[in-house]
């Protein structure tokens, strides 16, 4: 029996053509031949006419995925148009809008800047043809911008470090106790954590309870104290805790609340970081320390007062604000109970005190060769036979820690050159640091503070105090 004819089916033009029969297909590429592009799609002409111009896609089957919750959900298509694409703003500072354009898109003035940015025109920077023809002009107003923005970054250092100051207790506040011990012991005074809690914040404060047996303290220091202004290295009070306030507190009696909290005493830091130290790092610290501690009875002396003993034991010290752990500690003096009137005319009355304490913190490491260490040692001698006030010890301690040196004073090198680059270089230093993301901390605050504050006459007197 014969086979039956094979039918044979002539191919198209276009139709793809294989030397042999195949044996696998892809089938989406073959339906993609096959199937007309979308502009040559016929019109739907099934369902009711759509008020919508463009047709609606078929809807997508709706897929749960557990694997991951990164994934958007499904939602119903809308028949609203699409928002007309807003323009990208630009990032301004600390701004992520342009605070010019309103919703409705319009164009809205400027408002007024503090302070020229740095693109700005040199007209507003200060700056003119003229000047810049003239060297002696462009540098006096590039000392002066950068003088500015110094004490700009000081300005804004010190809000930081002192935070906001927690003000003082009304009627309405209430208190809770952290500690049923205490959490720092000084030489005359307890100190005890506790939670002030107000209407919208709470601050974090210390109850100061005076040791039983201790000195009666004089009531016109502790006057001193309630009137002063805040300082950095002043402890501030807030007022009392009312008797009855809290019950089963280990304390009889309204007692007194600081604003900061110390962590420990100086003679407890002597004992706990100074000894583990090495020589040049303690007489870093001793210098900063008694810079602050000079610091502090300037403002005494400048009210005419003096604080009649010196105890380790009653300066604290705690973390300053906004900075690491490990930097410098604040000190703060709380021992108002020990401050009487000043006699007029008594210059130096804290010299000999401080000079003792240095030579205390001096001699808790072996002898140290470093500029700064025999610089603290000349600075001792000097406190005990010159008696300088308070802002003069801290005049020489500033010098003794960021310069100048004993070298430019012997060689009788002018100071105002020296004050301009010095600036200059604190400028790029924190500038370099801010650009890896560190923070300023204590220490380049007191820098700022310092060379925002210096003249050349009082780099002289620093340095014929020390070195003469």
């Amino acid at each position: 029996m014969s086979s039956p004819p094979t039918l044979t089916e002539t191919p198209a033009p276009d139709a793809p053509t294989w030397p042999t029969q195949p044996t696998y297909g892809n089938l989406g590429e073959v339906r993609a031949h096959l199937l007309p592009s979308k502009a040559c799609r016929p019109p739907r002409k099934s369902g009711p006419p759509s008020a919508d111009p463009q047709p609606l896609p078929p809807p997508l089957p709706k897929k749960t995925l557990s694997r991951t919750q990164s994934l958007p959900s499904h939602r119903a298509p809308s028949r609203s148009p699409a928002p007309e694409r807003q323009p990208r703003r630009p990032f301004l500072g600390s701004h992520s809008v342009d605070e010019r354009q309103a919703d409705d898109g319009q164009a809205r003035p400027a408002c007024p800047l503090a302070e020229p940015p740095f693109s700005s025109l040199d007209t507003s920077l200060g700056l003119s043809w003229h000047d810049l023809n003239c060297p002696e002009d462009t540098r006096a107003v590039l000392e002066a911008r950068q003088l500015e923005g110094l004490r700009k970054v000081h300005s804004r250092l010190e809000a930081r470090l002192l935070g906001g100051h927690p003000g003082p207790c009304h009627p309405g506040h209430s208190f809770r106790l952290l500690d049923s011990s205490p959490y720092v012991e000084s030489g005359d005074a307890l100190y005890y954590r506790m939670v002030r809690v107000g209407d919208e914040s709470w601050h974090l404060l210390a109850a100061k309870v005076s040791k039983s047996g201790a000195e009666e303290p004089r009531p016109w220091g502790l006057e001193l104290q309630a009137s002063l202004p805040p300082h950095f290295n002043l402890q501030g009070l807030c007022g009392l805790v009312p008797e009855g306030a809290l019950p089963g507190v280990p304390w009889t009696g309204p007692v007194v609340l600081a604003a900061e909290v110390p962590e420990r005493t100086l003679t407890q830091w002597l004992a706990e970081v100074g000894t583990r130290r090495r020589p040049a790092e303690l007489a870093w610290a001793a210098a900063l320390l008694l810079l602050q501690l000079s610091a502090a009875l300037e403002q005494l002396e400048a009210r005419g007062a003096a604080l009649a003993e010196l105890r380790p034991e009653n300066l604290l010290l705690a973390a300053p604000r906004g900075c690491a752990a490990a930097g410098p500690p604040r000190l703060l003096l709380a021992d108002f109970g020990r401050v009487h009137p000043q006699p007029p005319g008594a210059p130096g009355a804290h010299a000999p005190q401080l000079g003792r304490l240095l030579r205390t913190l001096l001699g808790l490491a072996a002898p140290s060769a470093t500029p700064l260490a025999d610089g603290l040692e000349t600075l001792a001698a000097r406190l005990a036979r010159s008696r300088p006030s308070a802002a003069q010890t801290r005049g020489a301690l500033r010098a003794l820690l960021w310069g100048p040196g004993p070298e430019l004073h012997r060689q009788g090198a002018l100071l105002g050159p020296w004050l301009q680059v010095r600036r200059a270089l604190l400028v790029l230093h924190l500038a370099e640091r801010a650009s890896g993301g560190e923070l300023p901390g204590l220490e380049d605050w007191l820098c700022c503070e310092y060379l925002a504050e210096a003249t050349e006459a009082s780099l002289s007197h620093a340095l014929a105090l020390l070195w003469d």
